[in-house]
């Protein structure tokens, strides 16, 4: 089986270009990757000129390569569905066949458009989506063609020379990872530490990553205050290992995601979960894992964490449980032989 599959470029690090990087070295079928859009943070009009020349490296490949199957990763914003939807309309013309997969799912940009995505969908062989709210939202706008539901991945090699028996259970360091902007929760996030710090003034709090709410989020810590807050910015590889290692609780809120891949991650290693449930989360989150917060009120967070600092054994039986179902469900290799197998099916 040959797979064509568009995505960003990887020198990007966003969550496509993640998401495929790390599949890359564990697929067992031929798979080639076409890189399209903007290679760097590049100015909007040097998009523009680079989309033409990408359309033409996408015919020429797809003549030499002719997949069995086009794999196109578009979100759900107007520019890029347009966009794709063309390349699977050339890779048609040629007579290949073409997917789907849907990373984001924010549809309300997109609602004037619904009858041109829907005609669109129903002319691929398959769409993948990370969860089943998802999928029903498709099926009630009118799609038809199969929708297949996948997941984001832990790299295999993230865990290379971890032990969970590291995880004793003591929460000492609780760990924020993700863009830092309000869309992601990082002042929500930042409100419950706020909260929590007076009661354990021992206890630290990790932001990891960088984001256009950096410097509001940092002004919040200081006019308040609150102790123990370390910005570290954005991180990746042994760097980014070193901080789940040095975790002992991930606290995720975000207002709107797909499937968070640092979540996965962190599951991966051992951390418990405190988050709002959003996006394929829904799907296999439970209380093994941690605690799902159906509010977005910082009060609401504050007892489940409370209680994983005080109950040293649950949150040991915690990240045994999330380290192990992490490892079967969300590993970058099981991921690409699932995917494979639902690519053959559809062929």
């Amino acid at each position: 089986m040959k797979l064509f599959i568009n995505t960003p470029s990887f020198k990007l690090c966003g969550g496509v270009a993640n998401h495929f990087m790390g599949l890359e070295k564990f697929w067992t079928e031929n798979v080639k990757y076409n890189f399209v859009g903007k290679r760097r943070h590049n100015a909007l009009w040097l998009r523009y000129l680079i989309l033409p020349y990408d359309i033409l490296k996408f015919i020429i490949r797809l003549l030499l390569f002719r997949p069995d199957m086009v794999l196109v990763n578009p979100s759900m914003a107007p520019v890029a569905v347009k966009r794709d939807f063309t390349y699977l309309k050339i890779a048609r013309f040629f007579g290949f066949k073409g997917s789907v997969m849907f990373h984001g799912f924010h549809t309300e940009s997109v609602m004037d458009m619904k009858p041109y995505i829907v005609e669109q969908l129903n002319k691929t062989s398959l769409i993948f989506v990370l969860a089943k709210e998802f999928k029903t939202i498709l099926e009630e706008w009118g799609v038809t063609v199969p929708i297949e539901l996948t997941t984001t991945k832990v790299d295999d090699r993230m865990l290379e020379g971890f032990s969970i028996d590291q995880r004793q259970g003591k929460v000492e360091n609780i760990l924020f990872l993700a863009r830092v902007t309000k869309a992601k929760g990082i002042m929500l996030a930042l409100e419950v530490f706020q909260k929590l710090s007076p009661k354990y003034p021992t206890l630290k709090y990790t932001v990891v990553g960088d984001g256009s709410d950096l410097d509001e989020a940092k002004a919040f810590v200081n006019d308040n205050a609150i102790p123990n807050v370390t910005f570290t910015g954005a991180l990746s590889g042994d760097k980014l290992v070193d901080e789940f290692k040095r975790a002992d609780l991930y606290l995720f809120t975000s207002y709107h995601e797909g499937m968070p891949t640092s979540v996965l991650e962190a599951m991966a290693f051992g951390l418990p979960v405190v988050t709002h449930p959003v996006g394929g989360m829904v799907d296999f989150f439970s209380e093994n894992m941690g605690y799902a917060v159906n509010t977005f009120e910082a009060a609401d967070f504050v007892p489940p964490i409370e209680e994983l600092i005080e109950d040293q054994e649950k949150a040991r039986r915690i990240s045994e449980y999330n380290h192990q179902y992490a490892k079967e469900h969300f590993l970058a290799s099981m991921v690409a032989q699932r995917m494979e197998k639902i690519f053959y099916r559809y062929l």
